[in-house]
């Protein structure tokens, strides 16, 4: 038993890991999860600047994914959509109907040359084995921006979810220069959709913002929508609006979808209702407005992490400059190794010395004359030395070139080598003035492009406050009670007790003293002679005090219990008095006067006695009633 316990335990460990890490949770460094990282990387691969059919990428990209082609087939529409990354060709459906894009035959697309300046660095890249160990594939991109703010991440995993929302890439890149500068930034999503946003409750990536639609309310008898919020499509929005209709709770004529590239539902409202009195109620009973809670969970240094739209920033911001530096002196390095190859083959053909090995015989004597040749020439050789790979490079000159060799040409090129050292070696004396300048160029790129939009802000951030359903819903139900039968509800026949509407909830004290909340009902039984029947509304019920005049069941004397009700259960039933005490009176006014009636008893003088309710004091609802007098008492009358 112990055994299949632990065989579980870690059976159920390492799924955790895998789907936490390698399927629903993006990384930090390049804002990625793994199937979009391997989508990206076979483009890469497959690159010769044309468009590829999708299933050919899917084909290639299976060789790194092992869940099967249709997870990388709907994994690249979704990122292609995103339009930062991924150059489309074809139908890739529509993020404002929800359509689906076409079969991926049929479709083409490329890595844009953004992905190219954010991603792309195979000398930086660390690789590692595929999942058949066949190929290699990178752990993560060498990213420069915060990418995970840029798309946004929505996952879930065991144990844990990720919500992030999509930022504005102008915004974003302007934030990460902002840290550079060491000037403070505000960041707030923006998102393709477009709508408005409330980020009040937003805080900086945690908490939860308000999205709403964008409506159009210049013709009193018609609503058009023109932007949807977060999260909705226009067919999921249209069904809300359809729902909402056939239950009541808007009027309309008719609904009609003229989306294309821009989104247009209209709405046409039915006679004698006009377009501002129901916005409230779309934004009520609609998907037009929606809550959304966020929480900006990545993977960092290989573990799940929470963290802030801040830290995202400030953390690709160092990332930037670390990126740069290792870029710069990876560059740096390749020039010098390459400007003294030069001078080598310079120096090599210059003074003659390839004329040294035409009198030798063996490759260890043509080898150890070259050697020799540059002992000469130490400072161009380096401090290495000319060494077997400098002796076989300069082998492998061809004799072509030896006879065409423009000595000129070959300086400017060294000199050119030389100059470029200069300015890298100026580059990372400051490295944060050239990650700024990195930044400009890409905020560039994108503001000049249409393909990125310009880099235009979509969404509009805004105060609204949420609009509740109570608030907007008339109360124009009659709840009827017949006590007589003791039902309650709206299709009961009796007296008017409330009018209520169908959001509303019931508070019902009966004649034993007990008591309980329900949602209203066509019909439902509560017992003959109830004391109260009202909405239960909690402000009001917190300033509402209850009072009770009971009858002790075991002694007969009367008792006073006053109370507040601030909380309750749904359709649980609580109790006031005692049990088997008879209610002989219930209130909810603070004050008012009552005569209690006794029983007549031998050598009794005093037959009746007033108190005001306000004279005892409001006490806990598990707490007894406080006893009037001890005597028995008949019967309760209300003073005039």
């Amino acid at each position: 038993m112990a055994y299949i316990t632990k065989l579980f335990d870690r059976n159920f460990l390492e799924y955790a890991s895998y789907v936490i890490k390698d399927r629903a949770i993006p990384d930090l460094e390049d804002g990625l999860k793994p199937v979009q990282r391997r989508i990206l990387h076979s483009l890469f691969e497959m690159d010769d600047g044309k468009f590829h059919k999708v299933a050919n990428v899917v084909g290639h990209c299976m060789k790194y994914h092992p869940h099967g082609d249709a997870s990388i087939g709907s994994a690249l529409v979704v990122l292609a959509n995103k339009e930062f990354f991924i150059d489309r060709q074809g139908n890739f459906g529509n993020i404002f109907t929800g359509d689906e894009a076409a079969a991926s035959r049929y479709i083409e697309c490329r890595a844009t040359s953004l992905a190219k300046d954010i991603f792309y660095n195979p000398k930086l890249t660390l690789m590692a084995d595929s999942y058949d160990g066949r190929n290699r594939e990178p752990v993560v991109f060498p990213a420069k921006i915060p990418v995970v703010l840029v798309m946004g991440a929505e996952g879930i995993a065991v144990g844990m979810s990720t919500k992030i929302l999509p930022h504005n890439i102008i915004e974003t890149l302007t934030a990460e220069k902002a840290c550079l500068e060491g000037k403070t930034f505000t960041l707030y999503p923006d998102f393709p959709t477009g709508g408005q946003v409330d980020v009040s409750d937003y805080k900086d990536g945690t908490g939860r913002v308000l999205v709403r639609a964008k409506l159009d309310t210049s013709d009193p008898k018609r609503i058009v929508i023109r932007e949807l919020p977060y999260g909705s499509t226009t067919e999921s929005l249209i069904n809300s609006i359809e729902t909402a209709a056939k239950a009541g709770r808007i009027k309309i004529q008719s609904i009609n979808d003229f989306t294309t590239e821009k989104v247009e539902i209209e709405i046409r409202l039915a006679r004698g209702v006009y377009s501002q009195e129901t916005v409230d109620a779309l934004f009520a009973f609609t998907e037009c407005e929606q809550s959304i809670s966020v929480n900006l969970l990545v993977i960092r240094d290989n573990l799940p992490a929470s963290m802030t739209v801040t830290e995202v920033i400030q953390h690709h911001a160092q990332q930037l400059l670390d990126l740069l530096t290792k870029e710069l002196e990876f560059e740096k390095k390749e020039l010098q190794n390459k400007f003294r190859f030069r001078n080598l083959e310079r120096i090599f053909i210059e003074d003659g010395l390839y004329k040294v090995i035409e009198k030798m015989k063996t490759p260890e004597t043509v080898e150890k004359a070259i050697i020799q040749g540059f002992l000469p020439y130490r400072k161009e050789a380096g401090t290495q030395g000319v060494q077997k790979e400098d002796v076989d490079h300069l082998l492998k000159i061809p004799i072509r070139r030896l006879s065409l060799y423009d000595i000129t040409k070959a300086k400017a090129e060294m000199k050119a080598m030389q100059s470029r050292i200069k300015t890298i070696n100026g580059h990372l004396k400051n490295i944060t003035d050239y990650g700024i300048a990195f930044l400009d160029s890409v905020i560039e790129k994108v503001r000049s492009s249409e393909e990125f939009g310009q880099g235009r802000r979509k969404t509009i951030v805004g105060a609204f406050e949420k609009v509740a359903a109570k608030e907007v819903v008339k109360r124009d139900l009659p709840l009827k009670y017949d006590s007589a039968t003791g039902y309650l509800g709206t299709s009961v026949v009796g007296a008017v007790a409330e009018a209520v509407s169908q959001f509303d909830r019931i508070f019902t004290l009966r004649h034993d003293g007990t008591y309980s909340v329900a949602d209203v009902s066509e019909k439902m039984f509560i017992g003959p002679g109830a004391w109260f029947i009202k909405i239960a509304d909690k402000e009001a019920m917190a300033n509402t005090v209850f009072t009770i005049i009971y009858k002790e069941p075991e002694t007969g004397y009367p008792c006073i219990k006053r109370c507040i009700i601030e909380g309750w259960i749904m359709n649980k039933e609580y109790s006031l008095a005692p049990e088997g005490a008879e209610v002989l009176h219930a209130d909810d006014r603070r004050e008012f006067s009552f005569i209690a009636h006794y029983a007549q008893k031998p050598r009794m003088k005093v037959l009746k006695e007033t108190f005001n309710a306000e004279d005892f004091s409001v006490r806990g609802l598990k707490a007894g009633g406080l006893r009037l007098a001890d005597r028995e008492i008949e019967s309760i009358e209300l003073s005039k």
